[in-house]
């Protein structure tokens, strides 16, 4: 089941784009953005990072950070990373037990047969890991609502 406003975040430990464990609780202590999203190097996937990479000035106001996750590769989301000049830590759910735990997961996403990624989805945390904002799409090829996002990080 889904992730709602007023669950604490389930802790986990993923890897970043330097093969290093990271856990939630090192994020905790100032509001966090968890943005889910199903792969790297695909379009919609792309302007999403893009745009909380962008965001990060006036998140930066709020005293937040935004902590990507998929489904990818370390080394994937590296190079994704790199391509995209995103600063934030992309992590990687390769097991996808805390995609699941959190949002879910699209099966046979892009019409491949036993290939499951990320529903994309956006978590706002308060400092103390409650979930203040919880966002999850069906559709693969809608990006978030960053408005109410930000404004949820103003409200905390």
């Amino acid at each position: 089941m889904a992730l709602k406003k007023g669950d604490r975040a389930p802790a986990f430990t993923l890897y970043d784009t330097e093969k290093k464990s990271r856990s939630l609780s090192e994020f905790l202590g100032r509001p966090t953005v968890l943005a889910f999203y199903p792969g790297a190097f695909t379009g919609v996937c792309t302007k999403e990072m893009c745009t909380f990479r962008d965001s990060l000035a006036s998140f930066g106001s709020l005293n937040a950070q935004v902590v990507g996750i998929s489904v990818d590769s370390p080394f994937a989301n590296r190079a994704f990373a790199e391509q995209n000049k995103i600063t934030f830590p992309l992590l990687s759910d390769f097991t996808k037990e805390v995609s699941k735990s959190y949002g879910g997961l699209y099966a046979e996403f892009a019409g491949l047969k036993s290939y499951s990624a990320s529903k994309r989805a956006v978590f706002v945390l308060d400092k103390g890991g409650i979930v203040q904002y919880a966002w999850i799409t069906d559709d693969p090829g809608v990006e978030p609502p960053y408005g109410d996002i930000e404004k949820a990080l103003s409200s905390h």
